[in-house]
């Protein structure tokens, strides 16, 4: 990443405590999204969304509400194969297979410490926390 780049990375996070929140091991079943703007490599704000898609989850849809929120990144604990396909369609970097606060997950990412991804194999009844 350049240290001049704009960033604007969502976090699935199952709380809305912003960047002390905690990133979620699922990014379709948390009920929020953490969105952080980075400039040139500092975090300068930082707002919650709601998942409108909670109690409804359906696959397929949360990579384009990601992608309206104008995210170019996404990061959570885990995630399906599919999904992290439908985000690499829309030009959004996809971390998986990260835990603790989501402050702490940006800066890694930030700093080059965390990318690629974990699948999720999706073969649990509620969370990828195993996986």
């Amino acid at each position: 990443m350049s240290s001049c780049s704009k960033l604007q990375i969502a976090v699935a996070t199952d709380d809305n405590k912003g960047l002390e929140g905690h990133v979620s091991q699922h990014f379709g079943r948390c009920p929020y999204y953490a969105l952080a703007a980075v400039e040139s490599g500092r975090v300068v704000g930082c707002e919650i969304q709601e998942n409108p898609f909670f109690d409804n989850h359906q696959p397929g849809q949360i990579p384009p509400f990601i992608e309206t929120l104008g995210a170019n990144v996404i990061i959570a604990g885990g995630m399906g194969p599919r999904a992290i396909q439908l985000f690499a369609s829309l030009n959004i970097d996809v971390a998986t297979g990260v835990v603790g606060t989501v402050n702490d997950a940006v800066e890694a990412y930030i700093n080059g410490q965390i990318q690629g991804t974990v699948p999720c194999s999706h073969d649990h009844p509620n969370s990828c926390k195993d996986h």
